[in-house]
């Protein structure tokens, strides 16, 4: 069984902008910055924000899995906006699933807006289909909508 849940969060900031946030470590300081209580704690394993680079997420309470989730970088494609990440351990593979991959692009409206496309992508048995109404992508669409707010008010001093 394979599946995947998307949503398009629009941001009122330009699209490089947000970008530049989102493709490397930076994405990681702001959500420590502006809302661990909701979005978790954010910390590098390993790596400079490249391809390779592993981060560790201590996700809030009620979240599944055993309360971290682990994830390798796999792409960054600049000219795309595109960041995929893949699961190591925690989060939704602890639910039972093989695979997990998460995929954040970035979509240009106009020169001053543009929506952030959060999509979680996953593969397993085909007996995890009771679980597959837990896989969500709320906490990437609160995160969009963190950031986006944040650079938004923050743009004159960026």
């Amino acid at each position: 069984m394979q599946g995947h849940v998307s949503q398009d969060t629009p941001v009122g900031v330009p699209a490089a902008l947000i970008w530049d946030v989102y493709r490397g470590l930076e994405l990681g300081r702001l959500v420590d910055k502006l809302a661990p209580e909701v979005l978790g704690r954010v910390e590098f394993v390993e790596g400079d924000g490249g391809v390779g680079t592993i981060a560790k997420l201590t996700l809030p309470p009620g979240s599944p899995g055993r309360g971290y989730m682990k994830e390798r970088f796999t792409k960054i494609d600049d000219e795309n906006r595109v960041k995929e990440t893949k699961v190591l351990e925690g989060g939704y593979k602890d639910l039972g699933f093989d695979v997990v991959r998460i995929r954040l692009e970035i979509v240009e409206k106009d020169s001053e807006s543009c929506m952030v496309r959060s999509t979680i992508e996953y593969e397993g048995d085909e007996k995890l289909a009771d679980v597959v109404s837990h896989v969500n992508v709320k906490p990437l669409e609160m995160m969009a909508e963190i950031i986006g707010k944040h650079l938004c008010q923050n743009k004159s001093t960026l």
